[in-house]
């Protein structure tokens, strides 16, 4: 990370956090975007693949993920009416930083365990 010299660079790298969080920030929207990525999914489909999510707290989250323009949602009329979420080719800028989270995921959970395994041994 590069290092911070000014206020102004502070409040700059705050503030990029700070939105960013925002968008994507909490327990469900980058595991929805996640689930998208192997492909288009109805509301149900997001709901049994993504394990605990309420059907009001997957509603909400979407509406939100759509609003940012992170995801697109397919209303197909026929009958019955079929309605689809797909990733939009701007949720492809997240790319890198769901990447570098998942990296650093299964690095921090290997520590953990093996400091765990290390304290249970003494």
């Amino acid at each position: 990370m590069k290092q911070i010299h000014s206020k102004e660079e502070c409040t700059r790298a705050l503030t990029g956090i700070g939105d960013a969080l925002y968008v994507i920030g909490g327990k469900w929207k980058l595991r929805i975007l996640i689930a998208l990525r192997s492909g288009n999914k109805r509301f149900n489909e997001l709901q049994r693949t993504i394990t605990g999510i309420s059907a009001r707290v997957l509603s909400h989250e979407l509406k939100e993920l759509e609003m940012n323009g992170f995801i697109k949602r397919n209303i197909y009329t026929q009958t019955p009416v079929i309605v689809e979420y797909e990733l939009t080719p701007y949720s492809e800028t997240l790319n890198e930083v769901l990447s570098a989270l998942s990296n650093w995921g299964v690095m921090h959970r290997e520590k953990i365990r093996k400091e765990r395994t290390v304290a249970e041994a003494v």
